[in-house]
């Protein structure tokens, strides 16, 4: 007998596969510990952000692992709303990142969505994404996670930068310089530092950096060179909606960061509330 398949659980619960499964996460999970361990001997205090990181993380897939059934049988029309849903909770966490930086959820939002949807719809049509919800929702959430990403990571070095270097700033307005040329080298240190992560990949795609996609594809029986080609195709993506991401961030963060009167804007921490922020954008 087998009290796991035994228990009155959805077939999904009951298989002894779990158990391995539970043994790996236990696995990762010390690995985990110990990255907080060190923070802690380290007094990093980053053991709250990446705990709870970990944990929501672990839950989310979890809950995204049971609702995969249902969510691969609605309409293709409702992947739609799926994908639009991403955007807005992807702009939501991104904003973080800017905390205190006018305007950080519209900057993220719009950023996110152009940047995830303009790639979203011409791979559509190019016939690299097939319009199916099983391959269209996994296909676009990569997309969007990895836009996310980037405009986090434009976000937290637009942030730091500009605060590191205020008085220069306030100090070339004064002198009549505009406001755009006043912080258009942190603008630009903002992308290219965004892009870091994404331009290494490309680098490294194939030598040191072997995607599970393509391994999946080959395992699963495709062409081993068609299952490279729509790797690259996939990095393709990332790459070019992080970068329309990245760009159109530091094209908008330029110009909220001044006021009418080009004074450069404080930046105040805040917890804003969902409610709050919707009516932002209006």
């Amino acid at each position: 007998m087998n009290p796991l398949t035994d228990l009155p659980l959805p077939p999904q619960l009951r298989d002894p596969v779990l158990v391995k499964g539970l043994l790996q996460v236990a696995a990762a999970t010390a690995l985990a510990a110990i990255v907080l361990g060190l923070s802690y001997v380290r007094d990093l205090d980053l053991e709250r952000e990446l705990g709870g990181s970990f944990a929501r993380g672990f839950v989310q897939v979890l809950a995204m692992g049971a609702l995969i059934g249902v969510l691969f049988s609605i309409p293709l029309a409702f992947s739609g709303v799926v994908l639009a849903a991403m955007i807005g909770y992807a702009a939501w966490e991104s904003r973080k990142r800017g905390d205190g930086v006018p305007q950080a959820f519209r900057v993220s939002l719009t950023a996110i969505g152009l940047g995830a949807s303009v790639v979203i719809v011409t791979m559509l049509a190019a016939g690299a994404i097939e319009s199916t919800v099983r391959n269209l929702v996994p296909v676009g959430g990569m997309i969007i996670a990895n836009a996310m990403k980037t405009n986090s990571l434009a976000l937290d070095r637009f942030k730091s930068d500009i605060e590191s270097n205020r008085n220069e700033i306030e100090a070339l307005l004064a002198i009549g310089v505009p406001p755009r040329a006043a912080v258009s080298e942190h603008v630009t240190e903002s992308v290219r530092a965004s892009l870091i992560p994404v331009v290494d990949a490309m680098r490294t795609l194939g030598l040191v950096y072997i995607p599970g996609m393509m391994a999946g594809m080959i395992l699963g029986g495709a062409n081993p060179i068609y299952a490279a080609q729509y790797q690259f195709v996939i990095m393709g993506m990332i790459f070019a909606a992080g970068g329309l991401t990245s760009m159109t961030t530091s094209l908008l963060i330029g110009r909220y960061v001044f006021t009418e009167a080009a004074q450069l804007r404080g930046f105040e921490a805040s917890q804003p509330t969902i409610r709050s922020l919707l009516r932002s954008l209006r």
